[in-house]
Formats: C-alpha cells, structure tokens, sequence
C-alpha cells in the first residue's frame, strides 16, 4: 500500500537512511555498555555497575523507538550484526579496559550517537517531519546529559 503521510518518499528514505546510522550507533553503544556492566571492577564497582544497567536499559528502549520510527517511514529497520558494523561509526571494544577507560569510551559512544543523530536534523527540519525530530531532539538530550555525567566522573 503506498504510504501517503504528507513527506516525500526521497525525503523518507533519506531519513531512514539517516536513522539507519542512527540505529546502528545506538546498538553499538548498547552493546558496549552492557559488557562494560558485566565486567567492570575496581573501587567504584558498585556506582558503575548500577549505573551502566540504568544506562544499558534506556538504550534497549530507544533502539525500539528509533526501528519503530524507521518502519513508520515505510522502510525496513537494520537488525543484525553485519548491518550494524557497516553502519555504526562506534567501533566495538575487544578486551575488558579498567573503569576510567569505560568511562572514557562510553562519553565517546555517547558524543558519537549525538553527532550521528545530528546529521539527520536538517533532512527531518526540511520535509517536515516533526515526529523524527522530535525523536532526534529526545534522544539528542538524553546522549549529550549522559556523556556530561560520564566525563564527570573521569579523573
């Protein structure tokens, strides 16, 4: 059935392309910092364990916002782990750091999602597509707030 929701199909598919990336990034953070929670240690075990959970979970929901969001534009949502690596700009963390260098990785993840969920502002702006900039304007604030507490707590 043809999708009639009042933004041109070039300018849907150029949003879900965008928030294709954003998606990925999104699942690439969520991965990391899940691991992270599992495998931190040292004095501030306990803060960082429970905190990467706190944060770990408000990814998982915003990775079904966003797919969600991707399906309502008529295009299919990203989801497995080949689609994620060619799209993600997050690279993904192959031993287990100390916790300042989590700390340090996650900010980044946080910072690099911001940026990536920048990009597509201006192509929602112009078609007129409110829903994902509103979408972009949430998630823009919990990433930049998030990485603000993370780099707080870097030595």
């Amino acid at each position: 059935m043809q999708i009639d929701i009042g933004i041109a199909e070039a300018d849907r598919k150029a949003i879900a392309e965008g928030l294709n990336n954003v998606l990925a990034d999104t699942f690439a953070l969520y991965l990391k910092t899940h691991s992270f929670h599992w495998n931190v240690t040292g004095p501030m075990f306990n803060t960082l364990h429970t905190m990467f959970m706190t944060q770990y979970t408000e990814l998982w929901t915003a990775l079904d916002e966003v797919a969600e969001r991707i399906r309502a534009l008529g295009y299919p949502a990203p989801g497995s782990f080949s689609q994620f690596t060619k799209l993600a700009s997050i690279k993904e963390e192959q031993g287990v750091p100390n916790a300042q260098e989590m700390l340090r990785q996650l900010v980044e993840g946080h910072e690099a999602v911001a940026r990536t969920a920048r990009k597509v502002f201006p192509t929602a702006e112009e078609a007129n597509d409110q829903p994902t900039a509103d979408l972009l304007t949430q998630r823009l604030q919990i990433h930049e707030k998030t990485a603000w507490m993370l780099r707080s707590m870097l030595e």
